[in-house]
């Protein structure tokens, strides 16, 4: 269904995006954002790969991930250069405005476009990311959530033993019961996570301290301008990221909607793909 394909969206350095594309009309381009951002794309063409027919999808490795260029140099790890990169991309393919899923970092990424280019996108989704900051007393008194973040951290690399893409790997890996709520769906995951092609550079850049953070200033003035259509599309079990800040985002942006998942977490395509999917559609239709 997908096919792949190298795209130069930079040059000096020289920047390629592997991009796993499946065809589909050029006015309902859909570009997927993956998270991370030291992960590639492939944990989310399951369901989104549905779509292909009725959408055009794009589904690209963010610069320094998965299968696109990476060991570039430490002042070429910037969220802006990123969606100077995507743009770049859909200049290449011919596509002026477009539909835009960001996951999780992605979901963060995707705000970013959204604010440096607001004609370019159609109407935007926020996956399993927040618009607001995460308060530090967001979770208190989940005793699940207290009881998973405990094992995850028992079973947590050395990064000492490991480092780059190894590093990265183990830290998704143990992390899987913090990121899939539903114990049945766990190997699933786990499955998908051994065809991720993981890196480290984007880690190795934010262990320096010279990487700045992903969230956006103010988002949600600034998106309440652009008028975009945005759904906040949620699991209600999100360990990473509230549910509540997605109910609150939605009341803050008049264009904006909230689609929460029951039982979902943080990868909530995999906890609840049919209706993940349908909730997607729904909103792009």
């Amino acid at each position: 269904m997908f096919d792949e394909s190298r795209v130069a969206v930079a040059a000096n350095p020289v920047v390629e995006l592997l991009v796993a594309e499946a065809a589909g009309p050029s006015e309902r381009t859909l570009l997927v954002i993956h998270g991370g951002p030291d992960w590639d794309h492939t944990y989310l063409r399951d369901p989104l790969g549905e779509l292909g027919g009725t959408h055009r999808l794009l589904l690209p490795d963010l610069r320094g991930c998965g299968r696109s260029t990476r060991g570039l140099p430490e002042d070429q790890y910037s969220w802006d250069l990123i969606v100077a990169d995507l743009l770049a991309l859909l200049d290449h393919v011919g596509v002026r405005r477009a539909d835009v899923l960001g996951f999780s970092t992605g979901g963060l990424v995707a705000q970013r476009l959204a604010l440096a280019a607001p004609t370019r996108v159609r109407r935007l989704i926020v996956a399993s990311s927040s618009v607001f900051p995460v308060p530090t007393n967001a979770f208190n008194g989940w005793q699940d959530r207290s009881r998973r973040q405990a094992e995850a951290t028992r079973q947590e690399p050395d990064p000492t033993d490991l480092s780059g893409p190894e590093l990265t790997r183990a830290w998704a890996t143990t992390s899987a019961s913090m990121n899939v709520w539903r114990a049945d769906r766990q190997p699933e995951y786990l499955g998908r996570l051994d065809a991720v092609h993981f890196s480290g550079d984007w880690a190795r850049v934010w262990l320096s301290g010279e990487l700045s953070s992903a969230r956006p200033q103010d988002a949600a003035a600034r998106l309440r301008k652009t008028a975009v259509p945005i759904l906040l599309l949620h699991g209600r079990q999100d360990m990473i990221f509230p549910m509540h800040l997605a109910e609150q985002a939605a009341v803050e942006i008049p264009t904006a909607r909230a689609a929460v998942l029951d039982d979902a977490g943080h990868m909530a395509h995999i906890d609840r793909p049919e209706a993940w999917l349908s909730a997607v559609a729904t909103f792009l239709a």
